[in-house]
């Protein structure tokens, strides 16, 4: 008998769920969970319950659930990882700020989450960049699940490729296009032939360009989750000096020209490769032929190249839409997090 079946025949086990940060991508988190929490009950027989979900500054806490409407009512000073601890959560979803350079301000959650047990699914990529072999280590001690296919890329598919669909497989080599701004802006100067600077502005005003761009321009961005895919996906132990980071500074009008006469298309990317056991890493503008799968990529949509010793070469392209597609690439985790809980309820 499988799993689904088994969990409906048994009464409801209840999961709190707390979301720290309430941005963006935390709210639509929020209202996708509170939409699908019918799905939870029947699918995997739980009562999924939002108790608490908080900002930097305000939040608020309710142990019977909250409901979508009342997330516009605040309250100042119900923050912090303290305030997540005292809701009693069994899973805790971070989607506030990123800063990799500091880890702040989502490693004080993560840590006290996995420190006290809490599965913990992370969607912002500072601390995981920062911390992630301590994080990894506070998980293994404690028992926690971590997840975090919102950091790695959201909608399109990296970890887990390498965690399902190949494994077994020795991963070769991979190359991504990860970043869909840096995307959108080659792309529009390649195919319109129009400057950094008006694309950019395009970008931002439709919403999905940073109003600092920098990171995603410079190649951080990409440098994060690349180093993401690497240390939790792949086993590797990399860090930001690891890695040469080289992002779009170097196209210019006449590039741009001389590549579209050659019939060339520049991406940037970040790329792994494997060498006798060692992990090689990089971000930089990488050149490609028409005929190859990567120079097709247009507007916001990302792709990764995965190549590995027993199944060949894999590509995976994702267009979703932002914040819903990192939305429910968090929300995925969970229903990962259900399906292991469940099973365990069900073996006791």
């Amino acid at each position: 008998m499988s799993t689904e079946l088994r969990t409906k025949e048994r009464p409801l086990q209840t999961y709190r769920v707390a979301i720290a940060g309430l941005g963006n991508v935390g709210r639509a988190t929020a209202n996708l969970l509170l939409s699908r929490r019918e799905r939870y009950r029947q699918v995997y027989g739980a009562d999924v319950r939002l108790v608490a979900a908080c900002g930097s500054r305000s939040g608020l806490r309710d142990e019977n659930g909250l409901e979508a409407n009342s997330l516009g009512s605040l309250e100042e000073g119900l923050s912090g990882p303290d305030f997540i601890a005292a809701s009693s959560a069994d899973i805790l979803i971070e989607a506030g700020p990123s800063d990799f350079r500091t880890g702040g301000p989502g490693l004080a959650y993560i840590s006290l989450s996995l420190s006290a047990g809490r599965d913990t699914i992370v969607i912002s990529k500072g601390a995981l960049v920062h911390s992630g072999r301590q994080l990894r280590e506070l998980a293994q001690n404690s028992g926690a699940m971590l997840k975090l296919s919102g950091a790695a890329a959201a909608a399109l598919p990296t970890i887990d490729l390498v965690d399902h669909s190949l494994k077994g497989c020795k991963v070769l080599r991979v190359e991504g296009i990860l970043n869909a701004t840096t995307n959108y802006l080659l792309d529009a100067m390649m195919a319109r032939g129009i400057g950094f600077d008006v694309a950019l502005r395009e970008a931002q005003l439709g919403g999905f360009a940073e109003a600092d761009p920098r990171n995603d321009t410079q190649g951080w961005d990409t440098a994060c989750k690349l180093l993401i895919l690497a240390n939790f996906g792949l086993g590797a132990n990399l860090t930001m000096d690891d890695l040469t980071v080289e992002g779009m500074q170097s196209v210019t009008g006449d590039r741009i020209e001389a590549w579209r006469s050659e019939g060339l298309v520049p991406k940037l990317v970040g790329s792994l490769t494997r060498v006798d056991g060692t992990f090689h890493a990089g971000v930089g503008i990488r050149i490609y032929p028409l005929a190859d799968p990567f120079a097709n990529i247009r507007g916001k949509d990302k792709a990764i190249r995965i190549v590995t010793d027993a199944m060949g070469e894999t590509i995976a392209i994702g267009s979703g839409k932002e914040p819903l597609a990192t939305a429910a690439a968090a929300l995925k985790d969970l229903e990962h997090i259900l399906t292991a809980r469940a099973a365990e309820h069900v073996s006791k």
